[in-house]
């Protein structure tokens, strides 16, 4: 099983991006679906996570501005990045987690904003 994040970039403060992550192979049981980011010289942290339950977290510094989904029948994850600041540039990494907490990680994808 592989995951596989795509959608990062180059963008002004202010305007948005969409990170896709796609599950490739054949996974059951998916417990939720997530995304990290970890920027330079900094600890890696949770972005948002949404599980299968309908449920979905947010770290503070990004309420209101990313919104998380999920399409279970494509297993994938997207994450709606909006009115994006300075400090959203990390690399930013897709995970999942099934129900018997096995964590699978995706490759990262750079965001970079520019002020």
């Amino acid at each position: 099983v592989q995951l596989q994040a795509s959608g990062g970039g180059l963008v002004q403060a202010g305007e948005s991006l969409s990170l896709s992550c796609a599950v490739i192979g054949s996974i059951l049981d998916i417990s939720a679906m997530g995304w990290y980011r970890q920027a330079r010289g900094k600890q890696r942290e949770s972005v948002a996570v949404i599980h299968s339950s309908g449920g979905i977290n947010y770290a503070d510094p990004v309420k209101g501005r990313f919104t998380i989904s999920r399409d279970s029948a494509k297993n994938t994850a997207n994450l709606q990045m909006n009115s994006l600041k300075p400090e959203d540039t990390a690399v930013y990494s897709c995970f999942l987690i099934t129900r018997d907490n096995n964590p699978y990680w995706g490759q990262g994808t750079l965001v970079t904003v520019s002020s």
